[in-house]
């Protein structure tokens, strides 16, 4: 039983990871759906995951702080458009399409990453990418662009 003690212990602090991080949407519609029903705005963010630096530093430094994370879910709807590289991290056929069909709408220029605060009504309040400040500051920053659409 003690050798099962350490195993345990992390499949909790996994669990608990994933329950307190952004619930990240992958499909627009379903998000403006629930951005609507939620009274929230959206949070759509254009990610090179397994490719970008400045993607994957938004990710370790803001993203998986917890202040960030227990921000995160009560003030927007989170929608995640991921153009990877790596054949592994690939996102399926469908989800590729609707990623390049966000991108011709919201990123033309194929900016990475690019973090846009949009309202229940498709309109873009705020846009950002990553900054080198802190988790607190960067709430900061996306609550000013949240005030501009209420």
């Amino acid at each position: 039983m003690n050798k099962l003690a350490p195993i345990i212990l992390v499949l909790f602090f996994m669990l608990f990871n994933q329950i307190s991080a952004q619930d990240w949407k992958y499909d627009f519609e379903e998000a403006m759906a629930l951005a609507k029903e939620k009274d929230q705005n959206i949070v759509l963010l254009f990610t090179g995951s397994d490719w970008c630096p400045p993607c994957i530093k938004l990710e370790k430094k803001i993203f998986s702080n917890p202040e960030f994370k227990q921000f995160a879910d009560k003030k927007f709807v989170w929608v995640k458009a991921d153009f990877t590289k790596r054949k592994k991290n690939k996102p399926s056929v469908v989800q590729q399409q609707k990623n390049k069909e966000l991108a011709r709408r919201y990123n033309k220029k194929m900016i990475f990453p690019v973090i846009l605060v949009i309202n229940k009504e498709g309109s873009v309040l705020g846009a950002t990418g990553y900054r080198k400040m802190s988790p607190k500051k960067y709430i900061d920053l996306l609550n000013t662009f949240d005030t501009f659409g209420n």
